[in-house]
């Protein structure tokens, strides 16, 4: 196995500004928008963006929550060991509101479906967004595409793509891990 950075620190920082400018771009003060993070991996990412964009750009209300998409994942009967679900956390309607979701890797685009499922129980949008922060280009099983990217990265079946957060793992960075021996 090989792992190699694809995304340092530096590069990060530099790609979550960017991200919370063209959010802000889009939705200005947010008073008609949500962020939603998606469970597990986009919640370390969706508190990130909330963070800049309350503490550096001033955005006051910006309602945000998180949903567990674990059983309306089409694969969820097709494993071996039980899931364990995750919290939602969310306690607000998105009845005609604009829905950003937050994910950290958009890979085949089953778990964008299975939240486009799982929000309509929270209302009917007016509008849904997709962000994440790696968009690993050929590898979609659904039509499904980010409207905000942080990097897109051309990764085949053997590799893996990996984020890292300070607050989880002591560091921030993106690796690419290739299987193959």
């Amino acid at each position: 196995m090989k792992e190699k950075q694809i995304i340092g620190k530096k590069e990060l920082d530099v790609i979550l500004n960017r991200l919370c400018c063209q959010l802000i771009e889009n939705h200005h003060d947010f008073s008609n928008t949500v962020i939603i993070g998606i469970q597990p991996r986009g919640i370390a990412l969706t508190n990130r963006l909330i963070k800049l964009l309350k503490d550096v750009y001033h955005i006051k209300n910006v309602q945000f929550g998180y949903l567990d998409i674990t059983f309306f994942r089409d694969d969820f009967r097709r494993r071996d060991e039980p899931l364990s679900a995750n919290k939602t956390q969310i306690n607000f309607l998105v009845e005609e509101k604009n829905v950003v979701f937050i994910d950290d890797v958009l890979y085949t685009g089953r778990s964008i479906r299975a939240a486009l499922d799982a929000i309509q129980s929270f209302g009917r949008p007016s509008k849904i967004e997709l962000l994440c922060l790696i968009d690993r280009r050929f590898s979609r099983d659904l039509p499904i595409q980010p409207n905000y990217t942080g990097k897109r990265v051309d990764a085949i079946a053997s590799q893996r793509v990996k984020v890292f957060w300070e607050e989880e793992d002591k560091k921030d960075a993106v690796t690419m891990l290739s299987l193959d021996k």
